[in-house]
């Protein structure tokens, strides 16, 4: 894989998605991870499971995910971060689904360059929020590494290019669109995925042999989660300017439309996202 370039996140974002996050996750992907990985041999006696964790942030993956699988863990945080590394290890739980011991070490780095030798020996790779921030070529290098090694993935919360606000307003296609294509951009060296991120990697997975399920993860943002609503409408209007600077002045008036009524409890918002989950094919005579 190339050198990815996965744009720092605030860790205030991070803590304010999170409730949101959990409550998206498509827990349906769990039973068929479950049985997978019951399957795996255990090469001595009490060796937990490895679990990668890609771009970490805030470890809100590990802290949803690891308590809903049983067995002992062993979770290796990735990030470029320091910081967000830092306070990941800080609050991953202690404890699996059954009890049994969950540890955690941190890897500081490019999580790009991770190879099939890398993932050798891992039960999992997961991350969050991140297949729509790479390139084909990073998505296929993932995908690559993950099959070579025989490792299953769990790729959460990809947005898909679809938002739905409630009311409607007659700028919402045209904001939409541009976010969406703001997604998507490319320079001189990176074109990103964006909204065709799970469609390139489902493909991929299954080029190189992996059975793969997507399942919906919506966030789902009423009156009660004003603050995260508020904050998601100035990220999603400002990407859609920055793409589309003719939009700039029609694109304010809206977004103040739009946090008027998010401080009023009167604006519903469905952003549109889904789950991946690719598991290595079993063979015949194989575990099951």
């Amino acid at each position: 894989m190339t050198k990815t370039e996965v744009p720092p996140y605030a860790p205030e974002w991070l803590e304010l998605r999170e409730g949101a996050d959990a409550a998206a996750r498509a827990s349906e992907l769990l039973a068929p991870l479950r049985r997978h990985l019951a399957a795996l041999p255990r090469w001595e006696p009490g060796a937990g499971l490895v679990i990668r964790d890609l771009g970490c942030g805030t470890g809100s993956m590990g802290r949803w995910l690891a308590p809903r699988l049983p067995g002992p863990q062993r979770w290796v945080l990735h990030d470029r971060d320091p910081g967000l590394l830092a306070h990941a290890v800080a609050r991953m739980p202690a404890a699996a689904f059954d009890g049994s011991r969950v540890t955690v070490t941190a890897r500081h780095g490019d999580i790009a360059r991770l190879s099939t030798d890398d993932l050798s020996g891992t039960a999992l790779v997961t991350a969050s929020a991140l297949l729509d921030v790479l390139t084909p070529d990073e998505v296929d290098g993932l995908v690559a590494a993950c099959a070579g090694a025989g490792c299953p993935a769990l790729l959460a919360l990809s947005v898909v290019g679809r938002v739905e606000l409630t009311p409607a307003d007659p700028l919402d296609a045209e904001i939409t669109e541009a976010f969406n294509a703001h997604q998507r951009r490319s320079d001189h060296t990176r074109r990103l995925l964006g909204p065709d991120a799970v469609a390139v990697a489902s493909d991929a997975f299954a080029r190189h042999g992996m059975d793969v399920q997507v399942h919906s993860s919506h966030w789902r943002l009423g009156a009660d989660q004003s603050a995260l609503t508020a904050e998601w409408l100035r990220g999603w209007v400002d990407a859609a300017r920055e793409q589309r600077p003719d939009l700039d002045a029609s694109a304010s008036a809206y977004l103040q439309r739009r946090l008027a009524a998010c401080d009023a409890g009167g604006l519903r918002v469905v952003v549109h996202h889904s789950d991946l989950l690719a598991l290595p094919r079993r063979t015949p005579g194989g575990p099951r």
